[in-house]
C-alpha cells in the first residue's frame, strides 16, 4: 500500500502550519494572512500554493482577490491517513505489550 504524504509534508513547514491555522480559524484573504505573520506577500502566496496543491484550502475568487477556505476533501483524506497511521501504531503498540514475557526471548 502506498500512502501520500503531500499533506504532511505541506503542513511540516512552520509558516504554511501558522497559514493553516489562521485560515482553519475562518476564511482569510492573502492581504489578511500577510498582515497577521512576519512574512511577505509573496511568500505568503507561495505557501497557499503548496497548501493548494496538498488539497489543505481551496481558494474563491471575491472581487479582486481570492479568500482561503479550508478544503474539507482533502481534511478527509489527510483524516483517513492518520486514522490508518494511528490503528496500525496502536494495534502494534497492544501487541507488544501483551507479549508475555517467554514470547519476548
Amino acid at each position: 500500500m502506498t500512502y501520500d504524504y503531500a499533506q504532511i509534508s505541506a503542513l511540516a513547514d512552520p509558516t504554511r502550519r501558522a497559514i493553516f491555522e489562521l485560515v482553519a480559524d475562518r476564511p482569510r484573504s492573502v492581504a489578511e494572512i500577510t498582515r497577521a505573520l512576519p512574512v511577505t506577500q509573496s511568500a505568503v502566496s507561495q505557501h497557499l500554493k503548496v497548501l493548494r496543491q496538498a488539497q489543505l484550502v481551496r481558494a474563491k475568487p471575491k472581487g479582486a482577490s481570492n479568500i482561503y477556505h479550508l478544503d474539507p476533501d482533502g481534511l478527509a483524506r489527510l483524516r483517513r491517513e492518520l486514522d490508518r497511521f494511528w490503528s496500525k501504531t496502536l494495534a502494534a503498540y497492544k501487541m507488544a505489550v501483551e507479549q508475555s514475557p517467554e514470547e519476548e526471548q
